[in-house]
């Protein structure tokens, strides 16, 4: 079942690649809360990331948090394991929380497919945009900003038009 436009925010707690496990308590502050599923090894994942980390620092000063989310199983696919997380965001040195759903509660309360995912929650944490990014993996080809333009929208107190597109991606790796 995937969550639904106007639904609340599912709760969680979740290790994050910072050492610290973060709550939906730690984001109360935030205008807006982001959470996109995503992970280490997809090249859809990997195209977005830099993407996601300028999103985080264009719109930090405005009250939205972006929180990355990796619920793919790690035996399957080793490279989105927790100890590979916490090495790829510091590489990539990236912007936002990246939190590893281990029993992926929060995958499957989001009713997550596809990595990278994405779904925005105004303050009142109801959903008013879920899908892609933007239109296109290939940064220099994007005609279309998903993700800014529900941003700038909710920020601005409209509802996000189109309030939710297609993600496209890897399939979360779910457990067996």
């Amino acid at each position: 079942m995937t969550i639904a436009l106007s639904d609340s925010i599912p709760a969680f707690a979740l290790s994050g690649t910072d050492g610290h496990t973060h709550s939906l308590a730690d984001y109360a502050d935030a205008t807006v809360l982001v959470l996109i599923q995503t992970c280490n090894h997809c090249p859809y994942a990997q195209a977005w990331e830099g993407r996601i980390s300028a999103i985080q620092s264009d719109y930090a000063g405005r009250g939205v948090r972006v929180v990355a989310i990796n619920s793919n199983d790690a035996v399957s696919h080793p490279e989105d394991s927790f100890p590979a997380m916490v090495a790829r965001a510091a590489a990539r040195a990236y912007t936002f929380d990246y939190l590893h759903d281990e029993d992926q509660s929060v995958a499957r309360a989001l009713g997550s497919e596809r990595t990278p995912e994405v779904y925005v929650f105004a303050a009142d944490r109801r959903l008013v945009y879920h899908g892609a990014v933007d239109d296109n993996r290939d940064e220099e080809a994007v005609s279309a900003h998903y993700l800014r333009d529900a941003l700038d929208a909710v920020l601005d107190g409209r509802v996000p038009l189109p309030s939710e597109t297609p993600a496209a991606g890897c399939s979360v790796k779910w457990r067996s």
